[in-house]
């Protein structure tokens, strides 16, 4: 294992391999480190010392010797690994799959499969019956069954002879009658509301 700060070679000879000698002409030192000979031939190597790698690599230009165009043209090539590529959906079909020709127990490819039901936006709640909707713990758009089931539910549950008559849950039913007033006044029809509003005094 490398010592830290020691400088790893990226070829170790066997030890009875006399030492490969640096390709720089009239160096005495060993060739330790390898660098491709040209741009056409990256996987050939020539041997430098240390001192002369760092000079080659230095000087070292891949696109030397091209022009503007061929030098796009290698930077096109190089962002697709130099494998040949093709514009999404040139060679495949964009047409659905047909379910007949799948097993689909579960209707994962029936047309509209997957896509959630719309629930109806905040926003769409008349701003005056969020409080309420939000004591019971409905959403919005309500009918009477519904609630008239959710709030014989909760005044069961918070009513002071089922919690020992306890202040906290006599004052949550409190709430929940005025918003079960609130939203029946809202849900009843036009005509049943006239009918019980008071008639105006004669004068």
């Amino acid at each position: 294992m490398a010592r830290r700060g020691e400088r790893t070679r990226s070829f170790t000879a066997e030890p009875e391999t006399p030492p490969r000698p640096c390709d720089q002409p009239d160096c005495p030192e060993p060739g330790e480190y390898r660098a491709p000979v040209d741009r056409r031939h990256l996987r050939e190597y020539r041997w430098f010392c240390l001192a002369h790698v760092r000079a080659y690599n230095a000087a070292w230009d891949y696109y030397k010797g091209l022009g503007p165009n061929e030098i796009e043209g290698h930077i096109r090539a190089d962002a697709g690994w130099q494998r040949p590529t093709w514009p999404l959906g040139r060679l495949g079909s964009a047409r659905p799959i047909d379910p007949s020709l799948l097993r689909d127990p579960l209707g994962l490819f029936r047309e509209g499969a997957g896509q959630a039901p719309r629930r109806p936006a905040r926003d769409e709640t008349p701003p005056e019956l969020r409080a309420a909707l939000d004591v019971l713990d409905l959403t919005w758009p309500l009918d009477q069954p519904t609630l008239r089931a959710r709030y014989k539910e909760l005044a069961k549950r918070f009513h002071p002879d089922a919690n020992g008559g306890n202040r906290d849950a006599e004052e949550r039913l409190k709430d929940i009658n005025r918003a079960y007033s609130l939203l029946r006044k809202r849900l009843m029809p036009r005509s049943a509301a006239m009918e019980a509003s008071p008639a105006p005094a004669a004068g």
